[in-house]
């Protein structure tokens, strides 16, 4: 299909470049200790020609992606862009300002506060408000204020903020680390930005829990004077989120909804399988709510849209094309065709393929199929030969077995390569670093078949994937560390807390022991008895009476403190601490540091 893309049409970056105030100078963030916990001018090369080792479609996004500063969207509403995955968006009331989306980092939130305050005078944080409950939208909210404001999140934010990072969040932090090149040195070689932002930053997450919870569609609050008028938007780019109008600004923020990109129905860090029919169909209310009611329209990420026909346009196509992904993926599998027939069968109608913002630099059509089909009828295909295949390292042994060693698979895999066929040459080449890791020659050959796919990716989560693959292979794992700190644990629930210790415990080791613990929260005024058994870890609030081996009276700070290795200070107890330590004993560790490229 010949490329309908007009790279002669500049006005995103007319609309990127719109309302410019001022750059943060340098542009360049660092923790307390000194750390660099965001560099934007990492990103200048971004300046120049594409080069040979980049997607001229991705360079394209990145370019407009690593614009930084102040920008005015509209009368007494700012934005800073660049200064962090997301953008800070603030809103200026009758005494002070509303922050939307304090970032991902306390220290990248002060500096874009700082440099708001640097063009517009020191006003006071009145209000802040979370879009939704990823942690690049309210990660930095202690860079912003103490929480001694009113919060409004959608219903439903602290469980899922907390479940998503929280959980599995060893798992995610890691898979993370390859979705958004975290450990690759930015340059033309290298990591060019992901679609959605330029990178994510490396500083401390903070959480403050919402004062206000949006529980309705057409809820209206006033904040420090500043009328906003919700929709509720569940279950579509993330499992709380919403979208809101300032009537007086005529001004639509639609969160991560409707961003310059297609975006993820399943990110590949991780998450719940996100609804692209019911992500569609919010837009549609979205387009008809808001119709006549702003004339600029923002989202969270990249640059606004000004004008009635921009919008509804963007808005529209936004909407078909989740609509379309929805609906032509079920079409397909109802015909019997699988996920990975699906992703190569579907193409885009010509208007969506030619839209800017509905290209796959973030989400992709090809794994955006495997997604939809994946929440409808699960990982199997239904072919039984799929039902029970043997695990990586073994079917690798086997499929090198059948080609006649290691050297045979690396010959025809070079074959392969040559001929332009990279993708059955990475699937060769795995099954030989699978069965002999030891065999330099096969990692470094599927290196540089890793190469090749990642510098001409249009998505930029493919290219850090197979850019950061490359890099493993060759130097092994080096992982980013992402501070959720006490942040993050200190708003926990108590049940949240025993919830990510049952997700630890060894089961094995634990099959024949018994441990009953009893815990008083003297804080919360909270009482819960634990109970270890079959490997299971199991909780209940409010315990009938009964004979527990240990009772434990405490706060909610002292437990955090036990579980990080600080002891029992201030702890009072009855029975035997030896179920604790038995308890403690069976408790696994996360490793942040888990092999993904190689066995």
């Amino acid at each position: 299909m010949d490329n309908p893309l007009d790279f002669g049409d500049r006005t995103d970056f007319a609309n990127a470049d719109r309302g410019f105030v001022a750059a943060l100078t340098p542009g360049v963030v660092t923790a307390a200790d000194g750390r660099v916990v965001w560099d934007a001018d990492a990103w200048a090369f971004l300046d120049g020609e594409c080069p040979d080792t980049a997607n001229p479609s991705l360079w394209r996004q990145s370019q407009l992606c690593a614009r930084q500063g102040l920008y005015q969207i509209t009368e007494g509403i700012y934005q800073v862009r660049g200064l962090d995955l997301s953008n800070m968006t603030i809103v200026e009331g009758d005494t002070g300002i509303i922050v939307v989306d304090p970032l991902l980092s306390v220290e990248t939130a002060a500096a874009a506060l700082g440099l708001y305050r640097a063009h517009r005078g020191d006003r006071p944080v009145t209000g802040l408000v979370y879009s939704h409950s990823h942690a690049d939208h309210f990660g930095g909210a202690a860079g912003v204020t103490d929480g001694d404001v009113p919060i409004l999140a959608p219903a439903g934010f602290m469980e899922h903020a907390v479940a998503e990072n929280v959980y599995a969040g060893t798992a995610m932090t890691r898979r993370a680390s390859f979705m958004y090149g975290a450990t690759l040195p930015a340059g033309p070689a290298g990591q060019i930005g992901f679609g959605l932002g330029n990178a994510a930053s490396s500083g401390t997450v903070s959480l403050f829990p919402p004062t206000i919870d949006i529980t309705h569609t057409g809820q209206e609050e006033t904040i420090d004077g500043v009328r906003i008028v919700f929709q509720l938007t569940p279950g579509t780019e993330a499992p709380s989120e919403m979208n809101f109008v300032f009537p007086d600004h005529r001004a639509l923020c639609l969160a991560e909804n409707a961003t310059h990109t297609m975006h993820n129905v399943l990110t590949l860090r991780g998450a719940l399988v996100r609804d692209a029919r019911i992500w569609s169909r919010y837009l549609t209310e979205a387009i008809t709510m808001f119709d006549g009611a702003a004339d600029v329209v923002f989202a969270s990420h990249h640059w606004p849209t000004w004008g009635q026909d921009n919008m509804t346009r963007y808005l529209t196509e936004q909407r078909d094309l989740y609509a379309y992904l929805h609906d032509q993926t079920l079409r397909l599998a109802n015909q019997g065709h699988n996920a990975a027939e699906i992703a190569e069968m579907i193409q885009l109608p010509p208007a969506l393929d030619a839209a800017w913002h509905g290209r796959g630099y973030y989400g992709t059509v090809s794994h955006n199929v495997k997604a939809v089909y994946q929440r409808y009828l699960g990982w199997f295909d239904g072919n039984p030969a799929n039902l029970w295949q043997h695990p990586p390292v073994e079917t690798a042994k086997r499929y090198v077995d059948c080609f006649g060693g290691v050297d045979a698979v690396l010959t025809k895999a070079r074959d392969y390569a040559d001929a332009g066929d990279l993708r059955f040459a990475a699937q060769l080449l795995q099954h030989a670093v699978f069965a002999d890791p030891a065999r330099g020659d096969a990692k470094e050959l599927l290196a540089q078949v890793y190469e090749k796919l990642g510098h001409g990716a249009e998505s930029g989560i493919w290219r850090n994937f197979y850019l950061t693959a490359a890099q493993e292979l060759r130097h092994g794992p080096d992982v980013t560390p992402v501070d959720l700190g006490g942040g993050m644990a200190a708003v926990l629930s108590i049940e949240q807390i025993f919830d990510t210790l049952a997700i630890r415990v060894d089961a094995p080791k634990a099959w024949h022991d018994t441990i009953i613990i009893d815990w008083t929260f003297t804080d919360l005024g909270q009482s819960y008895r634990t109970t270890l058994r079959n490997g299971v870890l199991v909780q209940q609030q409010n315990p009938p009476a009964g004979n527990p081996d240990l009772s434990l009276t405490l706060t909610k700070a002292q437990l955090l403190g036990m579980l990080a290795g600080k002891g029992l200070g201030g702890i009072t107890h009855d029975g035997d601490l030896d179920g604790l330590t038995r308890m403690q004993g069976y408790l696994d560790a996360p490793d942040p540091r888990f092999a993904i490229v190689t066995p």
